[in-house]
């Protein structure tokens, strides 16, 4: 069985995170999509309610599991068996950051490799940055989020 980390801040989860979720499963058997918590990054959503939102965003698919962490993604994946870690790539300055990355986690963990996913185009120019902007200037979110997504941060 083949399993993959998709590991992000999600603040919030975009309909571009669940697409390369849906795609990552075409190749991979399960996927732990893993709620980074960062110390000194603050966040629009506590990191119980990104999970519980990422949760009920991708229920509707199997194999996915969704849990927090805080430390080293690579040593997280490994503890969870993982062969690989996912990430989206929208612009040409995502891969240079996450091609660092992925040479950075491999030398830590050799057996670990990372799987770029190019973002659909629809998806293109949607980020958790910009769904942020909009909701901040009380534009209209649900073009960018999943449903449940989009009336929870609205609420708020």
């Amino acid at each position: 069985m083949k399993l993959a980390v998709y590991p992000g801040t999600f603040d919030p989860f975009t309909l571009g995170h669940l697409d390369i979720a849906q795609r990552a499963l075409r190749l991979f058997d399960q996927l732990v999509i893993t709620v980074a918590v960062h110390v000194e990054k603050s966040t629009l959503l506590s990191s119980e309610t990104r999970i519980h939102l990422i949760e009920k965003a991708t229920d509707h698919l199997n194999g996915v599991r969704v849990m927090g962490f805080e430390g080293l993604v690579a040593q997280h994946a490994k503890s969870l068996g993982a062969c690989a870690l996912i990430r989206g790539l929208r612009t040409p300055g995502d891969f240079d950051y996450e091609s660092q990355m992925a040479h950075t986690n491999r030398r830590m963990v050799p057996e670990l490799d990372t799987v770029f996913f190019h973002t659909s185009a629809a998806h293109a120019l949607t980020s958790s940055s910009l769904v942020r902007d909009i909701l901040r200037w009380n534009g209209d979110i649900r073009p960018f989020v999943p449903p449940m997504i989009a009336e929870a941060l609205m609420k708020e």
